[in-house]
């Protein structure tokens, strides 16, 4: 693999400390948290307190001030690498803080990101509805403006964090006839008529707290629009590229796991008198996934660069979200087989990554939108 040049010193110690943080306190309870259903809350104080959540925001509200995606990179990285899927800290602090930090007020931002930086205030948000995924055009949650309020009406989806959530960011229709009339709302848990619906039940990533949300006549502030009223489709278009951004940096991560895991087990493993490895079979298996990954490395690190220059392509981010997701159900699947039956048992890592995995090629775009994009600006 060719060295990764964009990284400084300081990054190198803040992944020293993320990941010795994880081996301490996150690994070892994975396991009970599966079965538990969902992380538990103090998990994120307790990464807030740390220092890992939310790192770009700004000192004035009680964050680093380190406007680099670097450091969301290394967080999104160490998490596929431990195969740590339901601690979203990649959606928390990658994915929603930035909109309230690029579209909130200056009100929005001191009653919100600090919560944000320590953990008290975990984040949504709420896009997919039971009849719309991808087409964000399609959504039929309502907002109707009153004089001192916006009564948010309808229902969401498939939402991750949707348990611990304090502060959710929703979209809804504002405008009856423009097909993308869409407005952000920024909806605080506990508010009346905001109901959190039961966890879902998934064939993956089962500590996360993926859970459906329900809006019954939910009285939003007016300092509660995120945004301009009517804009809601443009800011989302502006954040999706950073998002798929993030989905593919922990997709690869995570098929750089699988890898890890098997090449582990086939050092160890002995079949007909030799190890695994020795097998030609294995061998050439090895040399393909290790050769993709490697591949994909600089594409990702190529793009971070843009990113952090401002320059982040939303066509490029699609690519990189399309191979590197789709690269991942192959690395997972190859990597399962050369396990043989233990493979297919629970109890082994390599077996719950595959199932967690999955659903990376459905989520933030599924690979045929990525493709439409692709295709549309060609």
């Amino acid at each position: 693999m060719l060295p990764r040049r964009h990284f400084e010193p300081e990054h190198d110690l803040f992944r020293d400390n993320f990941r010795r943080w994880l081996a301490e306190e996150v690994i070892p309870h994975q396991r009970d948290w599966e079965t538990a259903g969902m992380v538990p809350r103090a998990i994120w104080r307790r990464a807030g307190e740390l220092g890992f959540l939310a790192t770009f925001v700004d000192e004035a509200y009680g964050g680093a001030g380190c406007r680099d995606y670097r450091y969301d990179q290394i967080v999104a990285e160490e998490l596929g690498y431990a195969n740590e899927w339901g601690l979203a800290m990649g959606l928390h602090s990658s994915l929603v803080a930035p909109y309230i930090d690029e579209f909130g007020t200056e009100a929005q931002k001191q009653r919100y990101l600090p919560g944000v930086v320590s953990g008290e205030c975990v984040l949504a948000v709420a896009m997919t509805e039971p009849n719309t995924g991808s087409d964000l055009a399609g959504i039929q949650t309502q907002a109707v403006e009153h004089a001192d309020h916006w009564l948010l009406n309808g229902s969401k989806t498939f939402i991750s964090n949707g348990v611990h959530s304090d502060l959710v960011i929703v979209a809804a229709r504002t405008h009856p006839t423009e097909k993308r009339g869409l407005s952000l709302f920024l909806v605080e848990k506990g508010w009346a008529g905001f109901e959190v619906g039961r966890k879902l039940e998934k064939i993956g990533q089962h500590s996360q707290d993926t859970a459906e949300l329900f809006f019954r006549d939910v009285k939003v502030p007016k300092d509660g629009l995120l945004g301009e009223a009517h804009q809601g489709f443009k800011l989302l278009m502006r954040m999706l590229a950073p998002e798929r951004l993030t989905c593919a940096i922990g997709a690869h991560a995570a098929a750089q796991a699988a890898l890890n895991l098997a090449l582990d087990y086939v050092k160890e493993r002995r079949a007909f008198g030799q190890r695994l490895i020795d097998f030609q079979n294995t061998r050439f298996e090895l040399a393909a996934m290790k050769t993709e990954l490697d591949v994909g490395q600089v594409y990702l690190d190529r793009l971070v660069t843009e990113y952090n220059l401002g320059a982040l392509d939303a066509v490029d981010a699609a690519e990189a979200k399309l191979w590197t997701s789709e690269l991942l159900g192959r690395v997972a699947d190859r990597s399962l087989q050369l396990f043989g039956g233990y493979g297919y048992m629970a109890e082994y890592p390599i077996g719950r990554l595959w199932a967690s995995a999955r659903v990376a090629r459905i989520y933030a775009g599924s690979s045929e939108i990525m493709k439409e994009i692709i295709a549309k600006a060609m």
